[in-house]
Order: structure tokens, then sequence, then C-alpha cells
């Protein structure tokens, strides 16, 4: 392509100045992504100029260009020619030259020409293209169940030979005025009862056919889908018949994006979902939720002193020694001696964190090198000043740089009450969607802690159920948790076996809807772990309420907050 000279009208969209002109007599129309390639006439004029100037002065064509003949070299008969009404025009020894298709107005009057050269392998436009409508439109002026579009002239005429009496037209250049052409002979198509789209079978072709579906009523249209390139690729290869079985069976009814049709669904759901998930390590917690799967955002709920981080490093734990995944914890409330203690303190079944508990050096390095193996966990040192989109970034690189599947925040109260928001709602329900985006980004399994609101009577200190009203913001814990775990523990009571023991009720369940008491853990002093235990166990009158059956009036209050 030359050096640019000016813009000017496209013969072929009728745009005003769209259409660039290059000094080697090459042009390109940015409206309709059309090139052009002049040639010369023999004094020095330029030919398609002189087409353009001819159409601004005659404005129509009202004679026929060329001769009738088969186009033997695409399988295209006599009687197709002539029924698109398509000539050629030979040189004086009798080879061709030029292929001529015409198109006509909305009134069905003869407009112009394209004219394609059969040497160069290009198109010129002659008359008045700008009115045109789709290439064939003519032919079919009464409405039939079915018409089809396709991306030519060659293709239409292709089609409707194969077809035999169903009504073909072809839009006027290409994909690219697809969408464009459609919409200015939308009143013809939409007069037919179903619009069957036939463009080429690559990603263009595929990509325009849904924009033209786009415009008419869901339901009506229909894409084929063609094992071959095009129509013509079946007449020259003699398929006309594949070519006819696969227009009446594999039409598909076209749906706008993002809906899906049962009937098509059978592959899909035939295969067996790949749901990556770790159990629980307790028995209860288990039956109701199904594990820890990849892609939720798990929320861990209670007052001060329910046992919320020695849950959570459990489950950190459970994961590192019972599957393959990386471990990230970014545990605010405490300095990473303490979490990797207390981590090293679950492996050794010894509370070594606590300044009192005695341990040899043996056991504390066998628990060391066991956790410290292949680096497999990694802990967030917040030393100095942070805010919620530095710790965001912490958990995205855990996630995409230490390749941590499974990651535990403690808890984003912290990371509320450690920036200026000033409306806590406001601000609890922000982090949280940040946070419920970076799950789906990451594909991870997200464990967060958070705290309750005070409520009246003996509160969440002192054993009061939990339920989803009782979570801080408003609602957007609930509402973008894909599951709400409520831990509840009656810190005061007088007998120290209820004292240390928590249990954990399921208040929201997306994946399989089941709520309710879930698991009682017992804190063991002596070795710093969560045991499970049946509640029949504990000596108090008042825990009475069986675990693992689901809450009616929770799981009804879960499906409000869906």
């Amino acid at each position: 392509m030359g050096v640019f000279k000016k813009h000017e009208a496209c013969p072929n969209c009728g745009s005003s100045n769209a259409n660039a002109q290059y000094d080697d007599g090459t042009g390109w129309c940015f409206a309709c992504h059309t090139y052009s390639k002049d040639k010369q006439t023999s004094n020095g004029e330029n030919d398609m100029a002189t087409s353009v100037a001819s159409t601004i002065r005659d404005n129509t064509i009202t004679t026929q260009q060329g001769s009738f003949s088969a186009l033997t070299d695409r399988g295209i008969t006599l009687e197709t020619c002539k029924k698109y009404n398509v000539t050629i025009t030979k040189n004086e020894d009798g080879t061709v030259t030029h292929h001529n298709y015409p198109y006509y107005d909305k009134s069905n009057k003869l407009a112009a020409y394209k004219v394609r050269d059969v040497v160069e392998k290009d198109f010129r436009t002659s008359g008045s293209w700008p009115v045109t409508s789709l290439f064939g439109q003519q032919l079919f002026g009464s409405p039939s169940k079915f018409i089809t579009i396709c991306e030519g002239e060659l293709d239409a005429m292709a089609a409707h030979q194969m077809l035999g009496n169903y009504p073909v037209v072809s839009i006027r250049n290409g994909a690219g005025s697809g969408l464009k052409d459609c919409k200015r002979s939308l009143e013809f198509l939409d007069s037919f009862d179903n619009v069957v789209i036939c463009f080429d079978s690559d990603k263009v072709g595929m990509k325009a056919a849904q924009d033209v579906a786009d415009l008419f009523t869901p339901g009506k249209c229909h894409i084929l889908t063609t094992a071959l390139k095009d129509p013509c690729e079946y007449l020259k290869v003699n398929k006309s018949k594949d070519f006819v079985s696969e227009w009446f069976n594999n039409k598909k009814q076209y749906t706008p994006e993002g809906i899906v049709c049962l009937s098509d669904m059978w592959d899909s759901l035939n295969e067996k979902e790949d749901i990556i998930a770790v159990d629980y390590p307790w028995e209860g917690l288990q039956k109701l939720t199904y594990g820890m799967r990849l892609g939720e955002l798990c929320t861990f709920a209670a007052g001060t002193g329910a046992g919320k981080s020695t849950t959570v490093r459990e489950l950190a734990y459970h994961v590192l020694t019972q599957s393959k995944f990386n471990v990230g914890m970014l545990f605010l409330e405490e300095s990473v001696r303490r979490t990797g203690l207390a981590l090293m303190g679950i492996h050794a079944n010894k509370p070594m964190h606590l300044p009192t508990c005695e341990y040899s050096d043996q056991e504390f390095k066998e628990a060391f090198d066991t956790l410290s193996m292949d680096r497999r966990v990694f802990l967030f040192d917040h030393f100095g000043s942070w805010g919620i989109d530095q710790l965001l970034s912490r958990v995205r690189f855990m996630a995409k740089g230490l390749d941590c599947k499974f990651i535990f925040l403690d808890h984003i109260s912290i990371i509320v009450s450690s920036q200026e928001f000033g409306d806590e709602r406001r601000a609890i329900d922000e982090v949280m969607t940040k946070l419920r985006m970076l799950v789906q980004e990451l594909n991870i399994h997200l464990g967060v802690v958070t705290h309750l609101k005070r409520i009246s009577g003996d509160g969440h200190e002192g054993g009061s159920q939990v339920a989803l009203s009782h979570l801080r913001g408003s609602q957007g814990i609930a509402q973008l948790s894909d599951m709400v775990l409520g831990l509840e523990r009656d810190s005061q009571n007088e007998d120290e076996e209820i004292r240390n023991t928590t249990l954990i009720r399921v208040l929201k369940n997306r994946f399989s809807g089941d709520t309710g008491p879930a698991s009682y853990l017992q804190y063991d002093r002596n070795t710093g772990r969560q045991v499970e235990i049946d509640s029949s166990e504990l000596s108090d009158d008042d825990n009475e309420e069986e675990p693992n059956k689901p809450s009616n009036d929770t799981a009804l209050f879960d499906s409000v907050m869906e």
C-alpha cells in the first residue's frame, strides 16, 4: 500500500469519507473494511475513479452487463445464474474477465453491480451502491418458513442450488459488513419464520453470525456450522448431499451468550465434574459441607474466646498434612513466631506457644523440619503499617507467586479497624467484595475470620447461638461467602468441659444447602488440640441440640440471603 492521499466516499458501503486512497491506486475503507485495487486505463486515468464519477452522474443502472453463462469452475449452473441474474464478461478471444453480480434497491429496481475481476481477483462497484439491499433479496418477496443468509454471492447461489427452492441471500461485502447489511434489511429478514445464518466456519465468520443473530427475537435464528468452509466448497467436491444434510440437521437455534439449552449439555453433564476439595478433619462438619473446595470463600464467625484462631490453625495443619497443596496464613492479631510455634505444637501435640509447655529439642526440631519440608507453608509478617490493597496484594502473591491454594485470613475486622473508612458497615462490605473477586480470579479456597455484632443477654461469649443476622456489615459477609460457619462457646461456664468446647454451626452452605449444628470440638489443654466429641459427652443439660441435623429455620434464612 502506498502513501496516503485523501479520504473520499466509499462506493461499497456509502460512507462519505471513510475510504482512504493511496498513491499506488489502492484503497481501504475503515467503515466496511474493504480493500480495493484500481487499474489504469489506456489514457492513464483511474478506472475506479471513473466508475465512481459515473455512479454520481447516472445514479442508477438500468441495463444488464455481460451475458449469462454457467460458472463451471464453481459448479454453479446456468439456471442458477439466470435465477440470480449473474452474468460474465469476456474478452474478444472468449476468455472470461469479469463476473457481474447485480444488486437491487428496496423497491426491487436494479441499482448497482459488484464486478469481480477474475484475473486480479478483486472487486469494484458501479451504480448506486449505497442504496442496495442484500444480494438476491429481490427474488424472495413472498415470505416462507426459512431464509438463509450467506457471506458471499457465490455461496448464496451455491446454497440455493443445493437446497432447491429455499430462499438464500448474501450480505454485500463479507463478514465485516454482516451486521450493518442485515440491519438495513431487517424488516425483510424478519418477515420469515426462521433465519438460518450460513457464514464461513472460521472465527471471523462465527463472530459475525452471532452479531447478526442478536438482531432477532430469541429462538428465531439458527446458526449453521458446516464441516467445510462454505457452500461453494461442497459444490467443488461434489458433496451437495452433505451440505443439505448438515443444513437440515446441524443448524442450531441461537440463544444469546450466557444462555444454554439443556438439550445441548449432554457431554458436559455426562462428564464427571472435577471438584478439587480437601475433607474437613471433623466428621460432623464434613458430613454437612462435603469439604473445603477451591473457588470458595468460607467465613468463620464467632465472639471473643470462641476458638476461631485455634480452629483455623487446625484446618491449615490438616491441609498441609492431608493434601499436596501449599498453605498461606495471614494472622493479623499475632506475630509470625506465635503462628509458627502454634502450628508446630499441633504437629507435636503440645502447646509449644505456651511458656509452661515442656518439650525436648528433638521434638521441636522434628516439628519444624516436618512443617518446613518442601517449603509449603507461608506466613504474613505484618510488621509496620499496611492497607487493604497491600494486604490483598499479599494474598494474590501467595496464590500466584507461591502457589498457595488454601489461604487463611484472621481476621477482617482488624483490617477495617486499621483503616480510615469511617463507616464500618460499608467498609466490611467493600473488603468482602474485593476478597470475593480474588477468590474467583485466583481459584483458591479462602478462609476468613470475622467478629460478630454485640447482642443482648449472655452474648456470644456466654455461648449464645450465632445467626447470620449477627454478622457485621450490611449482610455483605453473608451474601458473598460460599460457606459461613458460626463458632459457639460458653467461655464462662463453671464446667471445664463445657468451657473448653466449641460448637461449629453451619449458617450458610451454598454447595449443598445443608445447615445446622455440625461438630462439637473440645480443646485439650495438655495437647493444645481440638478433638471432635459427641454432644452426649457434655454434662450440661443445655446442650441437647443434635449435631448434623440441618436447621430448617437457618436454611430458610439462607435461601433468602441467596
